[in-house]
Order: structure tokens, then sequence, then C-alpha cells
């Protein structure tokens, strides 16, 4: 689990394609200090497992599903990866609840500066776009920010010049690919009513009681 506050920005030393897989190798610094082989590292958005360490640079493996649904198999030597290291339990969650599980990938098409802001538009499958609201959260890269709108086929966030400078939306240009991940909560919210509309269960307004029934309060 991850919070979408980007640790640092890394650069790919190598990407090796193979049939049905590949490996990747990231040089980093802040990331791999008290990191241990097996351990979770968010790789622009992805959650990955470290199979091999030195000082300078880790190994993950990339499975051929996360290479077909994220945009890592567009990476380069020399591209720079936004990095976050798991959540732990003591840490400040200065972002949101980030599972490093892509469910898909959207494209940049515009980007406004306002003030000292930079608006991106980014087109989203229309798969994604229900899970979207103004002023929920979402993961663009692994990067945790707020929408701002959502229309027909794309949506709307504002970075801060921080954000534009420390993570990799700051090099990436117009149609440029970007991994998305929808807030997880609710994903689940909206799972739980859809199974209850199938199933045809009587619809239940939320209420102090209906939150009580099912062990929420």
């Amino acid at each position: 689990m991850f919070t979408g506050i980007i640790e640092e920005l890394g650069t790919v030393h190598s990407l090796r394609l193979l049939p049905e897989s590949g490996q990747l190798t990231l040089e980093a610094k802040k990331v791999l200090i008290g990191t241990q082989i097996g351990d979770s590292i968010s790789v622009n958005g992805v959650c990955l497992t470290v199979i091999r360490q030195s000082d300078r640079n880790f190994t993950v493996d990339v499975m051929n599903e996360t290479l077909l649904k994220t945009n890592l198999a567009e990476l380069k030597s020399g591209s720079h990866v936004n990095l976050e290291r798991a959540l732990q339990l003591q840490t400040r969650l200065g972002g949101h609840l980030v599972s490093g599980h892509v469910d898909g990938v959207g494209t940049i098409r515009r980007i406004s500066p306002i003030g000292i802001a930079q608006i991106y538009e980014i087109n989203a499958p229309p798969a994604l776009l229900p899970y979207l609201l103004p002023k929920g959260s979402i993961a663009i890269d692994g990067i945790s920010l707020t929408v701002i709108d959502v229309e027909s086929d794309y949506f709307t966030v504002s970075l801060i010049p921080h954000t534009f400078g420390q993570t990799t939306l700051g090099f990436k240009s117009l149609n440029a690919s970007v991994n998305l991940e929808t807030d997880l909560i609710g994903k689940y919210v909206a799972r739980f009513m859809g199974m209850n509309k199938e199933a045809n269960l009587p619809k239940k307004d939320l209420s102090l009681g209906f939150l009580a029934e099912h062990g929420f309060i």
C-alpha cells in the first residue's frame, strides 16, 4: 500500500523485455534506504517487488500482465520514473490509499498554466470515468492528485510547482501516456452497490442504521 506522495525521481538503467515478462533496473538513492529483497516499491504507480539491489540501484521483475496494462513497456534507458516505498503504519498519510494496481492507461491531452498551477487534461478509458468525481482522488503515474472536473472522456487535475518539478509529469508532453489508479474505497463501494443491484436486493439508503448493520460503526 502507498500514499501517492512521491519520494524521489529514479532513472531507468535498463529494461530487458522477454517473450512474456520483463526485468527493470532503476537507479535511485532515497528509496533504497531500509529496503530489502522482497520489499515493494511503487514505480510510476505500479507496485513491484525488489529482487536485487545495490547501494545505487535495484531490479524488479515485471509480469506480462503488467506490461500489457501499464506504460512500463515504454520506458527506455535514461527515462525518469516516480518512486515511493510502501506505506508504514507510523507514516503520515499525506495523499490517499494507493494500492499500486493500475486500472488503465490515460493520455495527456492538454496542459494549461493558471497562476502558479499547471492544469492537466487527461483522456481516460470509459470504464474508469464512473469512479472519478470532482474533489475525489486519483493516482497518475503513482502521484496522488485531486480531480477538478470530470467530462465525457477526460478529467482534469491541478499541479502545484513542487509536484510539477519533482515528478515525471513535469517531463511529459502532450499525448504522453500515464498510469491511472482510481480511488480504492470508491471501487469497493461501487462493487458493493453493483452486487446488490445484480442480486435484485432491495435498495437501502445510507444511514446510521445501515452502517451499524454492516459493521461500519
